[in-house]
């Protein structure tokens, strides 16, 4: 292999292992655009679930309103005892977590509470 094909495959192996570290990188967000200065606790019934990466989350309503509640990725709950059968509709839960501070109603979850199963979300 000549020495130009050589820097040209390094440069092109380069370029992509580049796009695809910024496109993970900026996929993912951070949790600045919620206020933790203002822990929040909710009690409600859960009205959907998601079970998705990056985050999952339950729509619950508390007192008429419905609250997007954003949780950790699903392996986290997992690997702490949650299952995703219990997150759905209709069953109780208790969230603990910091409200997004332009989104009205949504918060980012600390913690969750069904049943007698408190998990920890961070």
């Amino acid at each position: 292999m000549t020495p130009t094909r050589v820097l040209f495959n390094a440069t092109l192996g380069l370029t992509f292992f580049l796009l695809a570290s910024a496109t993970s990188v900026w996929a993912h967000h951070g949790w600045t655009g919620y206020d933790d200065k203002s822990p929040q606790n909710l009690t409600g019934t859960i009205k959907a679930s998601g079970w998705e990466n990056p985050h999952g989350f339950v729509d619950l309503e508390v007192d008429g309103k419905v609250w997007r509640v954003v949780l950790a990725p699903p392996s986290r709950m997992e690997n702490r005892g949650m299952a995703k059968e219990m997150l759905k509709p209709g069953t109780k839960a208790t969230v603990m977590g910091f409200p997004n501070k332009t989104v009205t109603t949504e918060l980012r979850a600390e913690r969750i509470t069904i049943g007698d199963k408190t998990t920890e979300l961070r």
